[in-house]
């Protein structure tokens, strides 16, 4: 039982071999693939359109952006726009009582006319932060503003020209930079009773009370060896058409607005006129100004602070990727999972069914992952090797199986005929070899009959030779039994079993000459839950065991045979009282009915009968349903 269990598990181990190592060679390639960065680009579109699939969030009323427009541009009649306009509109936000401004315009440079207004604004407007540029060419800050009220401005742009990330800090040639974003965000945040602190989880992180913002690394996400130098945040852009509330420089100077709009307020001042292309390019974001996938570079501060903001106030999630070894972890996942998939799928639609419902559930939970705690998955590369190792393994699975289905079909018939032939030419070979070896006839008797046992066996070769040269389907639905007999095994189970008994003991055996009594009882068999290799097998079981009685049953006078239904199980049995000895040694035969016996679920046994006598007797259970 044992040896049985474990020839089992090697059988099946070797099936899997067939699609298990080639799906590791494709997980292994998908990784290769990964690591080169080759896949790159294709997860930075994938993470960008499942971030534009999030549902629209309503307008961040703490952040308001003050646009310079073409308009507003047209009523001052010259870019860039003069100090003193700056000026103005600054007093005026500020008299509004904002909690910080944000003046995201470079003013290294003075623009008369009004540039004394403007320094003496900048000396006077305590909460107001104005922009440098720090990366890769510096450009000064506005000279009146002390550091603390100046912070940069520079954004990282991806290879594909596409922003994703925002740089919160960064060291310089004199000292280490703050961008404009944090700044905002740590002044308004001030306010609440948070304050700006190193990270816990990753001391070189930033955090703001127990909201620690996740820091960009190198292999981040889809990301591979990427420069992640200073701190640096994926950008978690909210969703919509229409993010914060914009207000032009005509609407501020001719008091078109609400006053509580800006009060205590994050108010972030830009220029969004498309003719000075102060915009940036992304395609996480749904945008039609100034053109289809770009937005304002002012609109990208206010993105920024209000990630932080919301992040740290109303615990929207930021942007946060698994460790490297769990997302390998995750991929390795898919992969085999597309494996067990091509192994254990029967048929090709049923195969393509899985796959599509496994990669459907892939893609939600990404999307749901990413929607509810930010976590940006390997959604490209589990993909790739669930949908190769799923579609593409099962091309080998099906051819293997195909190619053991024929190698089992072959063994099918060699079986098969061996069975016939042992039943029948080897069975009239044998009773020639006897009457050879008793000797004690005279040759002049001998001579005649070993002629017609030899002309009955060429007779019966002859016979199996034109069987076996009928086509397949009639060999597999028939039972040669020599002399040119054909049974029907899709006839009734009983019925088919009384031919082989009547045909056998037709036969020429010299035991059969003594018998006197033969008692036969073949009751209905429900049969449909039978193979017809099942039914084969019991008519050769059958067979056999008379032939058996012909050739060894010596001095017997009395046969029964009988298949009948007791207490749950239907019992063949062959019952004889002749002298014939069982032999110790498990011949072919003996094998078969075992495994017959396996294959029904029930059991085999040939005894000795006391005085004289031997019992052979297969049974199996009935089953109740019509199937096991």
């Amino acid at each position: 039982m044992q040896a049985e269990f474990w020839g089992r598990v090697k059988e099946e181990l070797a099936i899997w071999r067939v699609g298990g190592l080639p799906g590791i060679a494709v997980i292994g390639l998908v990784i290769v693939t990964r690591l080169s960065g080759s896949m790159q680009p294709l997860e930075w579109l994938t993470f960008d359109n499942l971030l534009r699939l999030r549902p629209t969030e309503t307008i961040d009323e703490r952040i308001v952006v003050v646009g310079i427009n073409e308009e507003d541009i047209r009523s001052v009649g010259k870019y860039p726009i003069p100090d003193r306009e700056i000026a103005a509109l600054l007093r005026k936000l500020n008299s509004l009582a904002p909690r910080v401004i944000g003046l995201d315009i470079i003013r290294d440079l003075p623009v008369e006319p009004g540039h004394a207004e403007l320094v003496g604004a900048f000396e006077d407007i305590k909460n107001l932060i104005a922009i440098e540029k720090v990366l890769p060419e510096e450009i000064a800050p506005p000279p009146a503003l002390p550091s603390e009220q100046v912070c940069f401005a520079d954004q990282i742009i991806d290879a594909d020209g596409k922003l994703r990330r925002s740089l919160l800090a960064t060291p310089t040639k004199r000292e280490y930079k703050l961008s404009l974003s944090i700044c905002l965000a740590k002044a308004y945040l001030a306010n609440q009773g948070f304050s700006l602190e190193n990270g816990i989880r990753d001391p070189e992180a930033m955090r703001f009370g127990n909201t620690e913002l996740p820091r960009f690394l190198p292999n981040s996400g889809g990301y591979v060896r990427t420069d992640a130098g200073g701190v640096q945040v994926l950008l978690n852009f909210r969703s919509g058409q229409e993010r914060f509330r914009i207000l032009s420089l005509n609407q501020i100077k001719t008091g078109k607005f609400q006053p509580e709009w800006i009060r205590d307020r994050i108010v972030i001042v830009g220029v969004t006129a498309p003719s000075v292309k102060d915009f940036i390019t992304t395609s996480a974001v749904i945008s039609t100004k100034p053109a289809s996938g770009r937005i304002y570079g002012v609109e990208v501060q206010a993105h920024a602070v209000s990630a932080i903001v919301s992040a740290v106030l109303d615990s929207r999630p930021l942007l946060n990727t698994w460790a490297d070894e769990w997302e390998y972890v995750w991929i390795v996942g898919w992969g085999l999972l597309g494996i067990i998939f091509a192994r254990l799928t029967n048929s090709p639609f049923r195969n393509l069914f899985a796959v599509a419902t496994a990669s459907t559930i892939l893609i939600v939970a990404s999307y749901l992952l990413l929607l509810f705690w930010g976590w940006w998955v390997p959604l490209v590369p589990a993909m790739l090797v669930l949908v190769l190792n799923g579609v593409g393994m099962t091309a080998l699975y099906q051819y293997d199986q195909a190619l053991r289905s024929r190698i089992e079909a072959r063994q099918a018939l060699i079986e098969r005929t061996f069975e016939t032939i042992h039943n029948g030419p080897l069975q009239t070979l044998a009773k020639a070899l006897k009457r050879v070896r008793e000797q004690d006839r005279p040759s002049e008797e001998l001579l005649p009959a070993l002629e017609k046992e030899l002309e009955k066996l060429n007779h019966e070769l002859r016979g199996i030779y034109e069987f076996l040269q009928r086509e397949p389907l009639t060999q597999d639905r028939s039972l040669y039994l020599g002399s040119g007999l054909l049974l029907n095994l899709h006839d009734p189970i009983h019925t088919v079993l009384y031919q082989v008994y009547d045909h056998t003991l037709e036969r020429e055996f010299p035991c059969f000459s003594t018998l006197r009594v033969k008692i036969v009882t073949f009751d209905p068999i429900d049969d449909r839950h039978l193979s017809i290799e099942q039914k084969r097998g019991l008519c050769r079981f059958l067979e056999e065991a008379l032939c058996n009685v012909g050739k060894h049953a010596t001095g017997v006078t009395r046969l029964e045979v009988s298949c009948t239904q007791n207490e749950g199980w239907y019992t063949l049995r062959i019952i004889d009282d002749g002298s014939g000895s069982i032999s110790t040694r498990e011949g072919r035969g003996t094998q078969q009915f075992r495994n017959l016996a396996r294959q029904l679920k029930g059991k085999f046994a040939r005894s000795s009968l006391s005085p004289r006598g031997t019992l052979c007797e297969l049974s199996w259970p009935i089953s109740k349903f019509g199937f096991w």
